[in-house]
């Protein structure tokens, strides 16, 4: 194979127009042919149901003129808390075709994630399942600026302010004229997990999807191409369901599969079968998951994949191999993050894929390692890697984030001149590969999720016997990571098996199931600097080092 990047990246050049709207480009434009598939649904019950363009586009219509009658403005904060399921693109192509700032939200938060985030964002809607019902409802009286709420798949409730989406639909016209949107306004605002502080809302524009799109045409090899379908298990509330998975496939209007339902191997092999899928966002730890539990799956299912893309952590050379031998299919692995998603990644049949490496900067997206003065590092030397606002042709690059909400420290503090910093450290070798070594914070991926200390850290303090704590992450070589929790108890309370099991269900009750610590270790005193500051650090090293002992006793 010939490696053709230089040449691409090289020649490269955007076209942003100045006026861009995601629910145009992602379904009205595809709506005018009316047999074009781009939803294949199913959930855990055997429920199956294939969606046009033109259908969620006429619900998309209903629901906005059913938000405009409700006194929603452009510029308004639509909270959407829904797994994946057709309401959910629905509830994105409505909000943005009105202007509106669509703002996903995860299923599994609990009460204290899901209040702070409708409070600072001044959420004035929320679209929410009906497993999530209970839940909002019981916050509602402490969000000032939610007036109302949507529940899918369920009843309204019984006051003005809730209401039943299929009643509220039935009601309205199936036409909207939408508003004509910049391409750097507001769309969309995902909030991130922080080491220090509550988490951030990052305000993301609709040009962010044309910045996502090189990345993600290279990273599934060139998608589309006649006949794909695309499927991933990664939440549509996250920036990697929704920008790496749902839009980016709406907007080539293709059909994207949609699963409500806990993830198995088998599920996946047999969902991949059922529905032709040849392209596939999966985890690192999916595939390992998939890897132990089907070891020859070409031998048990009939499959069509022909790329897949990974990100969150490193692939590994096993299951880089297997992926190879089982499922012929080179793994392309990417990085990114909700600031500016999608930069970093390989394209194996236009560049060699290393395995372990994160890849080459993608198409359009400067990228360099930089030190904390912000000077390139040498090649082989540990940096941080940072995204240049320009382009290599000096043109401004559509990716970026606009700003934190309501946090112009927060904004400021993440540049460092037109540099903009992303928090991870990495080499990068003679030929332009990206070797990922960590944090540059207290930051870390578990499972694939991006795990913030200070929100787990701030919910464990609540509890009466924690006088204070520290999340770390702990070596796992099924994820990667494990949540881990050093505690100093308070006076009158000791350790116990019992306090173990209270304080997690503490953290799963009030956040999301994956934020609660897997283990806990009681300590007298937390390492701290001279100022005040947990040293995470110290207690990072000393898992490194414990993990390390155990696998040579192995």
């Amino acid at each position: 194979m010939r490696d053709q990047y230089r040449a691409l990246y090289d020649n490269f050049r955007w076209y942003v127009p100045r006026e861009f709207n995601i629910a145009e480009v992602c379904c009205r434009r595809w709506a005018q042919e009316t047999t074009r598939i781009a939803l294949h649904y199913e959930d855990e019950s055997g429920a199956f149901a294939s969606f046009t363009y033109a259908a969620l586009q006429a619900d998309a219509n209903r629901l906005s003129n059913a938000l405009q009658a409700m006194g929603v403005k452009r510029g308004d904060r639509i909270a959407i808390v829904l797994p994946q399921r057709p309401e959910t693109a629905v509830a994105h192509i409505a909000a943005y075709q009105m202007g509106a700032i669509a703002m996903p939200l995860s299923l599994l938060f609990g009460p204290d994630a899901l209040e702070y985030r409708l409070q600072d964002s001044g959420a004035v809607v929320a679209i929410i399942d009906a497993a999530a019902a209970a839940v909002v409802q019981e916050i509602h009286g402490g969000c000032a600026s939610l007036r109302h709420r949507i529940v899918v798949g369920g009843e309204g409730g019984g006051d003005p302010t809730s209401h039943s989406w299929s009643a509220l639909l039935a009601r309205q016209a199936d036409t909207f004229a939408p508003v004509a949107t910049l391409a750097d306004e507001a769309a969309l605002l995902i909030y991130t997990s922080g080491t220090t502080g509550p988490p951030k809302g990052a305000l993301m524009p609709h040009r962010a999807l044309i910045g996502n799109l090189p990345g993600f045409v290279a990273s599934q090899d060139w998608f589309p191409q006649p006949g794909d379908v695309f499927w991933s298990p990664a939440d549509w509330a996250w920036t990697g369901g929704l920008m790496d998975a749902l839009l980016p496939t709406l907007y080539f209007g293709f059909p994207i599969v949609g699963f409500r339902g806990r993830f198995t191997p088998e599920r996946a092999f047999e969902l991949m079968q059922r529905h032709g899928v040849t392209n596939a966002f999966l985890f690192p730890t999916a595939l390992k998951m998939m890897m132990k539990a089907v070891a020859a799956p070409r031998t048990r299912y009939q499959l069509k994949l022909r790329s897949i893309m990974s990100a969150g952590e490193a692939v590994g050379e096993t299951v880089f191999e297997w992926c190879k031998q089982a499922l012929g299919v080179t793994v392309n692995e990417m990085f990114g993050q909700t600031e500016m998603n999608y930069i970093v990644g390989n394209s194996h049949r236009k560049w060699p894929a290393r395995a372990g490496s994160m890849g080459r900067p993608y198409p359009g997206h400067r990228i360099a390692i930089i030190d904390q003065d912000g000077n390139n590092t040498p090649e082989g030397e540990i940096g941080e890697i940072a995204v240049h606002r320009n382009d290599r042709h000096s043109v401004p690059d559509p990716v970026f984030f606009l700003e934190y909400w309501n946090n112009a420290d927060a904004t400021r503090g993440k540049f460092s001149g037109q540099w903009c910093r992303t928090g991870d450290l990495a080499t990068a070798d003679g030929d332009g590969y990206f070797w990922y070594r960590g944090r540059a914070d207290d930051m870390f991926k578990a499972a694939g999720y991006r795990i913030g200390p200070s929100e787990i850290e701030n919910c464990l303090i609540k509890h009466p016997a924690v006088a204070n704590a520290a999340i770390v992450p702990k070596p796992d070589a099924e994820r990667g990571a494990l949540i881990k929790a050093f505690i100093v108890l308070s006076p009158g309370y000791s350790e116990s098996r019992g306090l173990i099991e209270e304080l997690q269900n503490h953290v799963r009750g009030k956040l999301a199931p994956y934020e609660y610590p897997k283990e806990i270790e009681f300590i007298d005193q937390l390492p701290m600097t001279t100022t005040g500051k947990i040293q995470r650090g110290v207690l990072r090293e000393r898992e490194r080092l414990r993990a390390e002992t155990a696998a040579q006793s192995v």
